[in-house]
């Protein structure tokens, strides 16, 4: 992307503010002892290596407390707050694939609800195949089913874009099976989001870029309507794309040692349009004229239209021998992605209605809702931590520019198609202690825990124009589709309103042997 101008300001409880030239002043002294520092350093003694190593600690891929990253037995992968915010992208996904070549996340369109809520595949297998964490508590799935022909056909994902890329404070990913460790979900791996824990300071970030795009399309000029002619290419320059985010958290102190850190986010995308000429005959009969002035480039293909707004908050805190902790999320994204072109002469189309033809337009609005607590606790000499975690996310389509061609002239152009929605709650305690054995190298960990979930699915019905047919036939006489073009919408009998429980258990032990 180019044309990408990160304003980022950070400030702490005090915030100094100072003039341009006293920043400059400030960064060549400050290079200046830099300088004379390595050369003082040069001089010294190397200090001893091992003094100079920290080790990354990890919570997946083990349950040992501390443990660090190169001690695991499977390979786990850690992106710093720093890498997924410095390098320019805004959706937490796309900073995870750039950052770790196992995570694959494709940008699919025409798609209808994929161009919204778009999945990531780890190791590429199934999106639902990947267990994703937030600080080690279980994360609610999309209720999207992908059934499109794109990456993650007839699974669910977890929507990782409903998190800020400034609430995050590190990422774990363990780019192994891990089913053995964490159930029949971690098939491909873990992906575990830590929070940002903050009691004070803060940040501000503003970002702005577009896309400058030139690429080179065929022309078939059509000498004669309806029978085209080899003509020749032409290249096409497209600015487009435009997008702007406004993100910012601030820490506050809760007690004496406690934190609450707020994230929020506001993102506007504009769509961008990568489509090919379109050399068909576009309007019935004899229509040169006509012909030679529609504008060819009908179909909409590549990013959709966003707006989004997330809000995420993170606490913590000591009450006694105990420490509470919790977090709250919301997000509301209204995205506007398109269909197939319909032309004028299609018989899909009311040329009454849409004397050019028209490009259907889907606009899914999807709200993702989340909120855990849960408590850290010593109970005979075992470290229990026990929560209970909700989630819960909701498309509702709306299809705009299109009819309903069952219903002629009379129809409408813009219908309620109904959605879907899901939620899960989560109840979980884990119990963590160390024991002495003989002839281990290190302190047998054993682990157990038992988790129960209880999952909802529901399917709720359109407005009746959105799916009836109306009766009007083709001009050949034949009956037509019913519902809207390109989304016909959820009839009553599709409703559905569904739930289903699961009850976990298990017990682990590690320890290294020699």
């Amino acid at each position: 992307m180019r044309g990408r101008s990160p304003v980022i300001i950070e400030f702490t409880e005090r915030t100094d503010i100072m003039k341009f030239k006293s920043i400059l002043f400030a960064a060549a002294a400050t290079a200046a002892l830099s300088i004379g520092a390595s050369s003082a350093w040069a001089q010294e003694d190397a200090p001893d290596e091992s003094a100079r190593t920290l080790d990354t600690v990890v919570t997946v891929g083990t349950r040992v407390a501390n443990r660090s990253a190169l001690d695991t037995a499977a390979p786990v992968d850690v992106v710093s707050a720093e890498s997924i915010q410095n390098i320019g992208v805004g959706e937490l996904n796309q900073a995870l694939s750039v950052n770790l070549p196992a995570l694959n996340f494709p940008r699919p369109a025409l798609a209808d609800g994929t161009d919204s809520v778009r999945p990531a595949a780890l190791r590429g297998l199934a999106p639902d195949q990947t267990l994703v964490l937030v600080n080690g508590k279980r994360r609610h799935q999309a209720s999207l089913v992908n059934v499109n022909g794109t990456i993650g056909r007839g699974a669910s994902s977890v929507d990782l874009n409903t998190i800020p890329n400034l609430a995050v404070g590190g990422v774990e990913v363990l780019r192994d099976g891990a089913s053995a460790l964490y159930g029949s979900d971690a098939i491909a791996g873990v992906v575990n989001v830590r929070l940002r824990e903050a009691a004070e300071g803060g940040q501000v970030a503003a970002s702005y870029g577009w896309r400058e795009t030139e690429y080179t399309v065929p022309v078939i000029t059509p000498t004669t309507p309806g029978v085209p002619n080899p003509g020749s290419s032409v290249s096409r320059k497209r600015s487009d794309g435009h997008t702007y985010t406004v993100a910012g958290w601030k820490g506050f102190h809760l007690g004496e040692d406690g934190f609450l850190t707020v994230t929020g986010e506001y993102k506007d995308q504009n769509h961008t349009v990568r489509t090919g000429y379109d050399h068909r005959q576009q309007y019935p009969g004899s229509q040169p004229d006509a012909e030679a002035e529609i504008g060819r480039y009908n179909a909409w293909t590549g990013e959709p239209d966003l707006e989004q707004v997330t809000l995420f908050a993170n606490a913590g805190m000591d009450v006694g021998e105990a420490e509470l902790y919790g977090w709250a999320s919301y997000q509301d994204r209204q995205t506007t992605s398109a269909g197939f072109f319909r032309r004028a002469l299609d018989d899909r189309n009311v040329i009454q209605i849409y004397p050019n033809g028209f490009l259907p337009l889907i606009n899914p609005t999807t709200t993702d809702y989340s909120a855990l607590g849960g408590v850290r606790f010593d109970w005979g000499g075992w470290d229990a931590d026990a929560s209970v975690g909700y989630g819960k996310n909701k498309m509702d389509f709306v299809i705009s520019n299109t009819l309903n061609r069952s219903l002629g002239v009379a129809s409408g152009t813009e219908f309620d198609a109904g959605g879907f929605e899901s939620s899960q709650v989560v109840a979980a305690l884990n119990m963590v202690k160390g024991f002495d054995v003989d002839g281990l190298a290190s302190e047998l960990n054993v682990a157990w825990g038992i988790e129960g979930r209880r999952e909802n699915y529901k399917i709720f019905a359109g407005e009746p124009d959105s799916y009836r047919n109306g009766g009007v036939l083709l001009g050949n006489g034949n009956s037509t589709a019913s519902g809207a073009q390109v989304f016909p919408g959820f009839q009553p009998a599709n409703e559905r309103d569904e739930s289903r429980g699961a009850i976990g258990a298990y017990v682990d032990l590690e320890a290294n042997v020699t």
